[in-house]
């Protein structure tokens, strides 16, 4: 049996301008849609948002998040 996949919500809940959120780097969708994604679903989202934050942070390598 599989672990079940935590939020990966880090509570500073701010979308960029592309409905990207700045603290998990989930799209404003993969945000709403969490509860009721599966568990696999959830590990692509998970795979997906830790690149949009190392994006981020290649373009924007001054900031924080």
């Amino acid at each position: 049996m599989h672990d079940l996949v935590a939020s990966p919500c880090v509570s500073i809940c701010c979308l960029d301008d592309d409905d990207v959120c700045i603290g998990c780097g989930r799209t404003l969708d993969e945000i709403r849609r969490w509860s009721d994604m599966p568990e696999q679903e959830k590990r692509a989202t998970l795979k997906f948002s830790v690149e949009r934050r190392a994006e981020r942070k290649r373009r924007y390598p001054g900031l924080n998040q």
